[in-house]
């Protein structure tokens, strides 16, 4: 029974595509796989964005969306009636064909990459043995979109808001690739259903999760650090700035294109939280081995459910930086500590077992962290501020 539980779904697959000729059995899977990703987490991303505005409501001392459906959960069906029926307004200069295309360039890498995550035992839609290179390649496509709305817009605004976001994503990549390397050096592949496989063994009842590890767990919060940045959200949002720049590259975007704009951010936050979990937090495994019981795929989504929690209190805590601030962490912090992060991972692959590895490997990553934080928290750029009033 509890095999049954864990492979439902793979076996409700393999019995729907039963049906079909042998010929185009093959097409069928993939448009059953296709339309799970898309089913599956357009409803996620509805529920999840109710789910944020009551909490961030909560946190500001006010109501969040209370009004459509029972205690306001059904608000995001609403928005998306609204969204669909608008009219869709096109700037007269605009470079018309480019500007319908940026939002489908956008939302198409992000269903891609989450074709090579595996959101349980054997549920991986495309399993390839160059899954972690798969996800950042194709995921390098969505610069390319943004910088088709701003410059298609004809706007100041929508072209500044564009290039800001450009050297924003390409800032903070480079430390969220890197701080992938780690990974791959210790098991050995860029396959992530085999590397969530190295870590589904347990010592005991605690598991061997790459997060319990010094270089695994500096590795995991500039991951997570970077693909916040990577996804736009605060405080890191500063693409959609609108003190400063209205509402970003897609200010001239309304109707339904400017829900897939809003749709793609949730989605890239979706699939940058899988990427995590299955880098550093053992994907589909159990945190302890006598719950190994429950289905593999409930875990994977009950840790995507903590992360995306993780995301909304991030965003209900702390304000947005400035551009200055957000490109010196980046390069004088982020990209030497990823870098740092490797040593340390060597470090701990051919030091022996035991209390001296730990400490070796964990005064690799703290000594750096302490001098680099006072370095940059020193600077002008952060340098705190005082605050005068006129008399």
């Amino acid at each position: 029974m509890t095999d049954f539980c864990d492979q439902i779904f793979v076996l409700l697959k393999h019995w729907l595509v039963g049906f079909f000729p042998a010929a185009g059995q093959p097409l069928v899977s993939v448009v059953l796989s296709i339309a799970a990703i898309m089913g599956v987490f357009a409803l996620l991303f509805g529920i999840t964005t109710v789910l944020e505005r009551k909490a961030i409501g909560r946190m500001q001392n006010r109501y969040g969306p209370n009004r459509v459906g029972p205690y306001g959960l059904l608000q995001f069906a609403a928005d998306g009636i609204k969204a669909l029926t608008k009219e869709d307004v096109v700037p007269r200069a605009a470079d018309k064909v480019v500007h319908f295309l940026a939002p489908l360039v956008l939302i198409v890498p992000v269903f891609l990459v989450m074709s090579v995550l595996p959101f349980g035992r054997n549920m991986a839609p495309i399993n390839i043995d160059d899954g972690v290179l798969f996800f950042f390649a194709v995921g390098a496509a969505t610069e390319l979109a943004v910088f088709m709305a701003g410059w298609s817009s004809r706007n100041k605004y929508s072209l500044r808001g564009a290039m800001r976001a450009i050297a924003q994503m390409i800032s903070y990549e480079v430390p969220l690739i890197i701080s992938t390397i780690a990974v791959v050096m210790m098991d050995g592949s860029l396959s992530i259903v085999q590397i969530v496989q190295a870590q589904a063994e347990y010592s005991g009842q605690l598991p061997h999760w790459h997060v319990f590890t010094p270089w695994g767990f500096a590795g995991f919060l500039l991951f997570m650090i970077a693909a916040t940045a990577e996804s736009n959200r605060s405080p890191f949002d500063l693409p959609e700035g609108e003190s400063e720049i209205v509402a970003g590259y897609f200010i001239e975007y309304s109707g339904f294109k400017f829900a897939l704009f809003f749709l793609a951010e949730y989605l890239g936050m979706f699939a940058v939280s899988g990427l995590a979990i299955s880098l550093f937090l053992g994907g589909w495994s159990a945190p302890l081995a006598f719950l190994s019981w429950l289905p593999s795929w409930l875990w994977f989504f009950a840790k995507l459910g903590a992360l995306i929690g993780l995301f909304i209190w991030v965003r209900g805590t702390l304000p947005r930086m400035r551009m200055d601030q957000l490109m010196n962490f980046a390069w004088k912090f982020m990209l030497p500590m990823a870098l740092l992060n490797i040593v340390a991972a060597g470090l701990w692959r051919f030091l022996p077992a035991g209390f001296d590895r730990w400490a070796v490997c964990s005064a690799v990553i703290a000594v750096p962290y302490f001098l680099l934080g006072r370095g940059l928290m020193g600077s002008k750029q952060f340098a705190k501020r005082t605050y005068r009033y006129a008399e």
